[in-house]
Order: structure tokens, then sequence, then C-alpha cells
């Protein structure tokens, strides 16, 4: 049975300074709603005129407070499976016992166990799924009425306390949930477009690079056919072909460098569109700021690839709400600043491949790559100038 409130994957839900900031949220929220009613059921407790009893009362309160807080915690962060059905065994160990324990004391027979059915009510939609959940208030409120009647106790008021205070703290409950899950398939969608725009890129660039060598990769084959039957019959054929070939191979070389250098180096103006489009689709709000006229192919190059890793890493790395593009013409060169919210908390990782692996091939291009976090914000700055060596070798 799938116990709590977390989807498929908690672990990668997670993994994000928000996402663990929300479940904490939730957890203290549900945390709040019961700790009102076991507030509530000690101050029964003080009105029991024997300390034996108050003592019991306090025993069965303070164990079933300690199950439900294993449980809640449990709910809400990624434990293994086998942990969350213990947790959940010991909860209902905990409540039946509480019965026996807390039902008789106070100054008013079965209200104290009333307000720890309260609890039990409003912590169902949290632990259990929607059917059990249900079942378990419904139980619940028929055990107050039962404990009420068998101690002699009004009936009337333990069932109110039970459904009117269980059901608020169980709305409490659920909203917190509601943010839980809106918040987790945003997130879900926000790696979802970064995925969806690099697989996108990536089959665009296979296509380009099909189109391009198919013919000349072709005819390579079949010359490296013939070349091998003549090699024995027909030297200077042979030889002929071999040229052919070599023709040929440089040709689609030539074709693919230009390629390359044409993917890499155009659509500065373009890219920074796109990455804003697909930033506000992820309800990230963006705005680009950019000179009139487009930058020279030497300086368009190395930024471009620099805008497209930036644009992911706020996707895949942050808790961005806004982003903030700003591409200005310096002299004979060019800077990309890239700032946005919700930097989580470390230094940028250096080396190895993304958004930092681009300083070292930046700097072969004769620009310079700097990132850093400040006041909560994540900034990403590439400068480039003209004269640098080959800009393809940024990208």
């Amino acid at each position: 049975m799938v116990t709590g409130i977390r989807p498929a994957g908690p672990a990668e839900a997670l993994s994000t300074p928000g996402m663990r900031r929300a479940s904490l949220c939730i957890l203290a929220g549900a945390a709040s709603g019961v700790a009102a009613c076991v507030l509530l059921a000690a101050l029964e407790l003080r009105r029991e005129p024997d300390p034996r009893g108050i003592v019991l009362g306090a025993a069965g309160s303070l164990f079933l407070v300690v199950a439900l807080a294993g449980a809640l915690y449990r709910s809400v962060m990624p434990w293994p499976a086998t942990t969350g059905r213990w947790l959940i065994a010991g909860c209902a160990t905990a409540a039946v016992l509480s019965v026996p324990l807390v039902g008789p004391v106070g100054g008013t027979p079965g209200r104290a166990w009333a307000f720890v059915g309260a609890a039990l009510v409003g912590a169902a939609p949290l632990l259990l799924p929607v059917r059990y959940a249900v079942t378990l208030m419904a139980g619940t409120v028929l055990v107050a009425a039962a404990t009420a009647w068998w101690l002699g106790g009004p009936v009337r008021d333990a069932v109110t306390v039970t459904v009117v205070l269980g059901l608020t703290v169980a709305t409490w409950n659920v909203l917190h949930l509601w943010f839980w899950t809106f918040r987790a398939q945003a997130r879900e969608g926000r790696d979802a477009l970064a995925r969806l725009a690099a697989a996108e890129e990536r089959l665009r660039c296979a296509r380009d690079v099909y189109a391009l060598l198919a013919n000349e990769l072709s005819a390579l084959v079949l010359k490296a056919e013939l070349a091998s039957r003549l090699a024995l019959v027909d030297g200077e054929r042979t030889r002929k072909e071999t040229a052919e070939m070599r023709a040929l191979a440089a040709a689609a070389s030539a074709r693919m460098r230009e390629a390359v250098h044409g993917y890499r180096s155009v659509g500065l103006r373009e890219q920074a569109q796109t990455v804003a489009r697909v930033l506000r689709n992820a309800g990230v709000r963006c705005s680009v700021t950019q000179p009139e006229r487009d930058l020279p192919p030497a300086l368009t190059g190395p930024l471009v690839s620099v805008l497209r890793e930036a644009g992911a890493h706020v996707l895949r790395h942050d808790e961005a709400r806004w982003c903030t593009i700003e591409i200005v013409r310096e002299g004979s060169g060019a800077r990309l600043t890239v700032v946005n919210d919700g930097a989580g908390d470390g230094a940028p990782e250096l080396g190895g491949s993304g958004l930092p692996g681009l300083a070292d091939r930046l700097r072969d291009a004769g620009g310079t790559l700097r990132t850093w976090r400040e006041d909560g914000t994540f900034t990403v700055e590439a400068s480039v100038r003209a004269g640098g060596r080959d800009s393809t070798t940024a990208a």
C-alpha cells in the first residue's frame, strides 16, 4: 500500500531547495494542526482529579504525538517504503492504545479523546490514500462516539469536537497538499521543457548534418567498394577512384566545418527570443534587452552557446521567478549578461561540461565568462571581443 502525499520520484522532486522548503512548509502546517488538537486534549487532562489518570493520559497522548510526527515526516520526505509501513503501523498502535489511556481521563468523560480523534482525522489525508483516509476518518468519529457513550459522557459533544475540529485541520492540510502538488508539477514541467528544447535542437542539428553529408557519404561508400574490387585488376583506375574519394572526403569535411560554423555563429537575436519564450512557458518572467543591429558573426558564435546554456541552467538548477537577458555592444566587442533570482546555495561548479565548461572554450575565443551568486540571484556574464581566435571553438 502506498502512503503519503509524495508523487513518484520523491528524491528527484526534493532535489532542489525550493521543493525541500515546500515540503517542510507542509510538514509545519500539518504539525501545527495536530499540535493544536493535542494541546486541547492536554488542557482537558488537567481537569482530571486523579494524578495517575493524568500520567496515563499524558503517556498515551505523547505516544500518539511521536508516532504521528514520524508518520507525517515520512509522508513528505523520501524515506524507504518499509520504514513508512512501520511508521503507519506504529501510529495505528498508538491510536488504539490512546483510547483506554486518554478516553476516561479529564473533567468530561470522552472529551479528551475526542480532541485526540480530531488530530487523527486531520492527519489522515496526509498519511493515506483517499479511500483509506476517508475510512480512517469515519472510524475515528465512531470510536469517539462509542468512547463517550461507554464512559457516560456527552456523545453529541464528542462527535461534534471530532468532526468539526478534525475536518478543519484536514482542510488546512489538504490545502497544503494541493500547493505542494502544483509546485511539484510545475517543477516537472520546467524540466520537461528543458529536455524538450535540448532534444529539438539536437534533432534539428542532426537533420541539417544528414542533409549536407548524405550524398557525399553515399558516394564515398560506393567508390570505396569500387576501389576494393579494382585494386588487383586495374591499378590506374584504383588510383583515380582513390583520388576522387579523397576529394569527396575533403568536400564533406569542408561542408561540415561550414555548417558547424554557421550553426554556432548565427542567430543570437533569435536565440535570445527563443530562450525567453521557453522561460516564460515555464512560468519565469523574462525580459530581453539587445542592440537594434545584429552583432557580427565573430561575436555572435560564442555568445549563442553561453546564452543557450544559461537558459538551461535557469530551468534545471534554480527556482527562478524572473530572468533578465541583456546583450550590449562594447566597442569592438560585446557582453552578454543573464541574471535570475531563486539561486540555490553554494558556489557554481567548476570544470566539466555545461555552463562552467564553456569558460575555457570562451577564453580560447578571446573572451571571458564569469558566474556568481549574490543576494539570492545568479549572474552569468560573458564578454567577447573582435580579433580573438576562431569563435567556433567556444560553441
